[in-house]
């Protein structure tokens, strides 16, 4: 979406369920922590993953003013910014992430 060079924060559903009950079991956390992956990716690089997962091609992108119609003022914000976030909390206390890597977090959607 826009110029497919915003980073997309995402992670696996089994590290966010593992995540939530490691912060819950891990007395030594405190504060917030980010549950997302530990390798960000840009907007195109998610869309050419899941491309390649599905077999199918990366959509075509959607401009940024196509999207500002769309959403309006929420467009900016919500899916043209991105924000590069990395699980620095989780990281450093040790949690391990089973899919860290988009492709590899979609073999584990798609089954391959």
């Amino acid at each position: 979406m826009g110029s497919g060079r915003q980073y997309l924060p995402w992670i696996h559903r089994l590290d966010w369920v593992e995540m939530i009950r490691w912060i819950v079991d891990t007395p030594a956390i405190t504060g917030p922590v980010n549950a997302t992956a530990p390798v960000p990716v840009t907007n195109r690089e998610f869309a050419r993953a899941l491309g390649r997962a599905m077999h199918r091609p990366a959509l075509v992108p959607v401009p940024a003013f196509a999207l500002r119609l769309m959403l309006g003022e929420m467009a900016d914000p919500l899916v043209l910014t991105g924000a590069r976030v990395i699980p620095k909390c989780a990281q450093s206390h040790g949690f391990h992430f089973r899919y860290p890597e988009i492709d590899l977090a979609f073999r584990g959607i798609f089954g391959e």
